[in-house]
């Protein structure tokens, strides 16, 4: 047997005995290893999760992880990861011993049907940067070459690396025990799960439906909110019928009840009420997508409207007309309340730089003329396509990846600024400013993408609040740059989407029912097989890599392999714009910190919901889409699940914004433009790479972290009280039970001094008689007596009469009350006390020797007495 396991045969019986042959050879030398480091292990035989290394990844000691050989797949697997597992959530593959290697801790990596996990050796616990969902992901390479360090050898590399690549501005690297098959299993099962085929094979769907409680509809909602722009209460409604909502200037419609007038826009439109329906479907063959211009936010008290649409289809001359969208353009700039009651000024505002706008021109597109709509002004705010913003985005994730306090390389900034001189620039150290002057670059780049759109927003929502002029915004297809804008300027124009609630009904109406393409953006599957990309008139391919930035110098190149760089399910059309929306709200949360009821911690969370799809909010790309799929139905709603988050410490959770104001904010907001010059958002941003640099200048997060220890505080307050009130209690039973044996013990005291009275009376009486008194004590049986035995002695003086009987004695027994209390004393008391009548004791004092109402057994022989005969010269001088 021991010759056939050399050679590597096997017989019948040795099906599986490891899993390949390369496993064979590594377990081998692990174990012959430990045998010679067994004296450098910890005393008590536990593995340490530290490794040693001067901080590189090349000194990673794979003797100190646990023993990745594969475990069978089964019960026991599942059952260890019981505990850290969501509702519904199944481990697909797993890894032992990985090393992730931005912190060089050691752990458990499994691949589930929601998320990317890692599970800490040493602490038992899920690492928050090791965990990541899968539709975050947007690329995993398991083709990585780190540069070596010069102070360290090159022998024994581990080449076992697999870098994850988020959306959520992470790059992690995972380093797997060399020579087996893990890393293999689990790159092979992210491939599989992070491109799923169908939308049904997403996470968010694998809940029961039954247990799914959804308090209202979307469309439900969205209606809702449609009345209280109109300032009108909600009827309550019966059943399915029409809700008739109009006033003076616009109506409410249900003419894409179908979505055969658009396919991508809601059910319900708010139109001006002079535009019949007939006019609405003329004018959307004008449009790009047939998404015409409808209004989103209206003002009752002055008339002015927030519309938006998509590009209009003019052409490369732009000869091309639609008198159905001319005239629904000006009937947004309806009569003014004034005398005159002339008509308000038109701001048709395009988001693209003017020369995209040409371009689209030459695909059938463009922008609208000024001559050929009354009392408007046409401009553009230069604000770039979705690939530059992606790309953008991209380049700043590497370089502050490379330079951040936790890198994916497994080296902190520290270390690359001391000795790091080999990297050319990249970093701070070497006397070389070139990284000063690309980070200035990156960083400038991305900021000023972010005040192009706030400049915009701001423009905006001052020309509606100080001109009550109405705007109509759009871009090439109406749902990007323009949901952007509008959204945005909504949200200066009124304080009620600044709170919890109205943040809701926003993201609802201009996000998810007119249409933002989720889930092109987010690189997940819909329903629909185009999602919406045919109505894409100008695409253009990414620029770069998303790892071949020269900030990455430090992850070195990827180099060809069998198993190439594998795109995840990202496609060419996914773009961060729902984080650059959030983005600026950032923004405006630092220059008005007491105008918004929630915090930028609440932004961050939502952000974060949106990117993991583990709700049926935000998948597909239209309300009409999710209609098809059943998402309300069959998917949980994450506005409740951040409802119950919050409702789980009330006012406390640092969702709130504790400075929040609405008295002082109760209007619109309106930033000067000195004022609009973002700075990176450090919660979202810079939380993986340099997580205490994050939350340092954050006045929400010192007073959460203030209002904590606040917390335990009164906890401990509590705690200490709740303590002193039962130790005042216990104090408070045991001075009563003093006071009752204090009570007890003058009674047993007053009781013995008047039995010591009474004694003392006695021997007093029986002294006077000229008896000899002598106490002595005996215990028989266990029964205790007193004895007094008394002897009495006639004198010698001649005066007195010799009686013939000579001395007598008389003895006095006392025993205890618990013994005479067994006999009746009134027995004793009636025979044997003289002086005892039929109308009771006749004693004044009552001295007849009772303790306790008990007779002592008082015995004498009262007959001598009466026989004695006593002259006065008997108690004379002897």
């Amino acid at each position: 047997m021991g010759r056939m396991v050399l050679t590597g045969k096997r017989t019948q019986q040795q099906q599986q005995p490891f899993s390949s042959l390369s496993s064979l050879f590594f377990v081998i030398p692990a174990a012959l290893s430990l045998s010679r480091r067994h004296r450098h292990r910890h005393p008590t035989g536990a593995r340490s999760p530290e490794m040693d290394g001067s901080g590189s990844w090349d000194a990673i000691d794979w003797n100190q992880i646990e023993d990745p050989r594969p475990r069978r797949p089964g019960r026991a697997v599942k059952e260890s990861m019981d505990d850290f597992l969501l509702e519904d959530e199944e481990v697909l593959a797993q890894g032992h011993g990985v090393v992730l290697l931005n912190t060089r801790e050691a752990g458990t990596l499994s691949v589930t049907n929601f998320r990317l996990l890692f599970v800490s050796q040493a602490k038992k616990c899920v690492i928050d940067l090791g965990t990541i969902p899968l539709t975050t992901i947007e690329k995993i390479n398991d083709d990585v070459k780190l540069q070596p360090m010069p102070h360290l050898s090159d022998k024994n590399r581990p080449r076992e690396l697999l870098q994850v690549i988020g959306k959520d501005m992470r790059i992690i690297v995972f380093a797997f025990v060399p020579k087996t098959k893990q890393k293999n299993e689990v790159f092979d099962a992210l491939r599989r799960c992070t491109k799923p085929a169908n939308l049904w094979d997403l996470y968010a769907f694998s809940c029961d439906p039954s247990t799914i409680k959804n308090d209202s509809e979307p469309k439900w909602r969205l209606l809702r909110e449609y009345f209280r722009l109109f300032r009108k209460n909600v009827p309550q409604l019966h059943g399915t019928e029409e809700v008739s909502l109009s006033n003076d200037w616009w109506r409410l419609t249900r003419v894409n009840s179908s979505y055969a007038l658009c396919s991508t826009y809601p059910s319900e439109l708010i139109v001006p009420r002079g535009i019949s329906d007939e006019d609405l479907f003329q004018a959307s063959t004008f449009r790009s997508g047939k998404r015409l211009p409808v209004i989103s936010w209206c003002d009752p008290g002055s008339g002015a409207v927030l519309a938006r649409s998509s590009q209009p289809m003019v052409g490369l001359m732009m000869n091309f007309r639609n008198n159905a969208d001319e005239k629904l353009v000006c009937a947004l700039s309806s009569r003014t309340t004034d005398d005159k009651g002339s008509l308000r000024k038109l701001y048709i505002i395009d988001a693209r730089p003017r020369a995209n706008a040409l371009a689209n021109g030459a695909k059938g597109g463009g922008s609208e003329s000024s001559s050929n709509y009354p009392r408007s002004e046409v401009l553009f705010l230069g604000i770039q396509n979705i690939h530059t913003m992606r790309d953008s985005l991209s380049r700043l994730r590497d370089y502050v990846d490379a330079h951040g306090s936790v890198s994916s390389n497994g080296t902190s900034s520290a270390v690359s600024v001391i000795g790091d001189r080999r990297n050319r620039g990249s970093t701070w150290g070497g006397g070389n400013l070139n990284s000063m002057t690309s980070f200035s670059s990156t960083l400038g780049e991305w900021l000023n993408h972010i005040q192009n759109i706030l400049v915009g927003a701001s423009w905006i929502a001052a020309q509606i609040a100080e001109e009550a002029a109405s705007v109509l915004v759009h871009c090439s297809d109406g749902w990007d740059r323009t949901t952007q804008l509008v959204a945005l300027t909504c949200l200066l124009l009124d304080p009620y989407y600044r709170t919890f609630r109205g943040f809701q009904a926003l993201v609802e109406k201009d996000w998810l029912a007119f249409g933002h393409p989720f889930a092109e953006r987010m690189g997940v599957p819909t329903v629909a097989d185009n999602g919406g990309s045919q109505y894409e008139l100008l695409r253009q391919p990414s620029l770069g890599n998303l790892s071949s930035s020269p900030s990455r110098n430090t992850l070195g190149t990827s180099g060809p392999s069998n198993n190439a760089s594998v795109q995840s399910q990202t496609s060419n059309n996914s773009s961060p714009i729902l984080l650059q929306w959030l983005d600026c709200i950032s923004q405006l949360l630092r220059l008005y910190p007491s105008a918004f009821q929630f915090s930028s911690k609440f932004l961050v969370d939502f952000m974060d919901c949106v990117l993991s799809c583990r709700f049926g909010n935000f998948l597909c790309n239209s309300e009409r889409e999710r209609e098809q799929s059943g998402v309300t139905n069959s998917c949980r709603c994450m506005w409740s699940y951040l409802a119950d988050l919050r409702a789980s410490r009330g006012s406390f959770h640092e969702h709130y914004n504790p400075f929040y104001d609405p008295v002082k904010h109760n209007g619109a907001l309106l930033p000067p433009a000195a004022a609009l010059a973002p700075t990176l958002w450090p919660q979202f941003y810079l939380r993986w790479t340099c997580p205490i640099e994050s939350q340092g200048g954050d006045l929400e997060s010192q007073w959460h972290a203030m209002n904590k220890k606040h917390s335990e505080t009164m906890k401990a307050k509590d705690t200490a009280e709740r303590w002193a009130k039962d130790m005042k209690m216990k104090m408070e039973s045991m001075k009563q039970d003093l006071q009752r044996e204090k009570r007890a013990s003058n009674a047993a005291l007053a009781t013995a001094q008047s039995a010591q009275r009474e004694n003392a009376a006695i021997k007093k009486a029986i002294e006077s008689i000229g008896c000899t008194i002598k106490f002595s004590s005996s215990e028989k049986g266990g029964d205790r007596t007193e004895v007094l035995s008394c002897s009495l002695r006639r004198g010698t003086d001649a005066r007195v009469q010799q009686d013939e009987n000579g001395d007598f004695s008389v003895s006095i027994s006392a025993i205890e009350d618990s013994l005479v209390s067994e006999a009746p004393g009134d027995h004793f008391c009636e025979s044997l006390c003289p002086f005892r009548t039929r109308e009771g004791c006749r004693w004044p004092d009552a001295p007849c020797a009772q303790v306790g109402s008990q007779f002592v057994g008082l015995k004498a022989n009262f007959d001598a007495f009466d026989r004695l005969s006593i002259h006065d010269s008997y108690f004379g001088p002897e």
